[in-house]
């Protein structure tokens, strides 16, 4: 899931101008460029906060564009951590001992105490939660449909990688939310320790059989793109969502310019691939 750069600056003009017009479709096509991606080197700074990123909740949601992005993205946060839930549970049942079995049930509570505290937020801003979670359901519940595990492994390598995607942007996303709002995401997409466990038997299983690795190499790389198939979706359908992303709003939201959305991507494309490789598994 990367995205290639913006490369030279005569025609950035007319390109932001179309990438504010349209910002759903042009995520979409951002996204989908991934010939030309360059990995930055190094850390990332942390960003300076300007504008609504510096700003609380009480300022910040009297823009009513802005407020209605953050239902949003609450709403589309609180319906994939109820998923979350439901597959976690689903797959402990593929789990080969009673200890991973157990194992799983907990990161399928904490899975749903996120879920608790996002439908709470929504209801303390006014926002109805069922209505909010609403208009994402059908896309994410058609990943989760089209990527069901078949086996006690995939389903620990979707969990892993799919839901990692996912986490990932939504941290991205978090550095142009007011402070209140920042703070509740990050500690929802907070590691329930699903990382280390899915690492740690994916690993074994491969070492027990190597021939394990390559089946599931191919199920990453296809989690990978049903991922970005469901999140053109959601970008492209959700106006003010993609707006406060790419156009910013009404100048208070700065959102991503051109270059920074390809590097976002990029960014999320070398974190999947480190987490491949903690796998043992080809990216």
């Amino acid at each position: 899931m990367c995205v290639g750069r913006i490369r030279g600056t005569g025609d950035s003009g007319v390109r932001k101008q179309a990438l504010t017009a349209h910002p759903g479709r042009a995520i979409v096509r951002l996204m989908e460029t991934s010939d030309n991606a360059t990995a930055a080197e190094g850390t990332t700074p942390e960003p300076e906060r300007t504008g609504i990123a510096a700003q609380d909740w009480a300022t910040a949601s009297a823009v009513p564009q802005y407020r209605a992005a953050v239902v949003d993205l609450l709403g589309a946060l609180a319906y994939g951590e109820l998923a979350a839930f439901e597959r976690l549970a689903d797959d402990a049942k593929l789990a080969p001992t009673l200890a991973d079995k157990a194992e799983l049930a907990k990161m399928a509570s904490a899975e749903f105490h996120h879920f608790e505290r996002l439908r709470d937020r929504l209801a303390q801003v006014d926002a109805e939660p069922t209505a909010a979670m609403e208009p994402f359901a059908k896309a994410l519940d058609d990943f989760h449909q089209q990527t069901a595990p078949s086996d006690w492994l995939e389903g620990l390598v979707k969990a892993y990688v799919g839901d990692s995607i996912a986490s990932d942007f939504y941290r991205e996303v978090a550095n142009h939310l007011d402070t209140d709002t920042r703070s509740l995401v990050l500690a929802v997409l907070d590691d329930t320790g699903h990382g280390n466990f899915a690492v740690e038997k994916v690993r074994a299983a491969i070492e027990a059989d190597p021939r394990v690795g390559g089946r599931l190499a191919l199920w990453a790389r296809r989690l990978m793109g049903e991922a970005l198939s469901q999140a053109q979706r959601v970008v492209a359908e959700r106006d003010a969502l993609s707006t406060m992303l790419v156009g910013g709003v009404d100048g208070v939201a700065a959102g991503f310019d051109l270059a920074a959305v390809g590097e976002m991507f990029t960014r999320i494309t070398k974190a999947h691939t480190k987490r491949m490789a903690a796998l043992g598994l080809a990216a």
